[in-house]
């Protein structure tokens, strides 16, 4: 089965060094990143929450997609190289075979979500206040359908 970076491999390709950042939390681009090289971080805030070195990841898609601000920075933790691509949404919609394989990462991370608030629900089941809130999380979740999904809590908006 032929990969995503495969798939954009004859994209251009921009070099970063240690440090740099290639989305910031809260601005809106519309780009979208695809690894070619390197590993990257994931801050939200000060807080990382992910490294990835996976060629072919792509990060900007939830902002192009949702047409939000980025989410969460990312930065270069060494020298990296990414496929960057303006007009992230426009050019999902042409390349179908890239949005396809999109949607089975997005698909494959919305099952991981889902599957860890199903054991914490398990463990907090019994639980009063915001604890005892995962079963109302997961369910709402698991069956939105509306396109005009407001992301965010009573805590943090969003």
């Amino acid at each position: 089965m032929t990969s995503i970076a495969d798939l954009c491999q004859d994209l251009p390709v921009a070099a970063y060094a240690g440090g740099d950042v290639l989305l910031r939390e809260g601005e809106s681009t519309g780009r979208l990143y695809i690894l070619a090289e390197g590993t990257v971080e994931v801050l939200k805030g000060d807080y990382q929450i992910n490294t990835v070195a996976e060629r072919g990841a792509i990060f900007g898609d939830m902002s192009a997609l949702l047409g939000l601000p980025h989410m969460a920075t990312v930065r270069a933790l060494g020298p990296c190289s990414v496929h960057v691509i303006e007009g992230g949404e426009a050019f999902l919609a042409s390349h179908q075979e890239v949005a396809f394989h999109l949607a089975k990462m997005l698909a494959q991370r919305l099952h991981g979500v889902s599957s860890y608030l199903v054991d914490l629900k398990r463990q907090f089941e019994d639980h009063d206040g915001h604890l005892g809130m995962v079963d109302e999380i997961l369910e709402t979740l698991v069956h939105e359908q509306r396109s005009d999904f407001t992301p965010g809590s009573d805590r943090d908006p969003g």
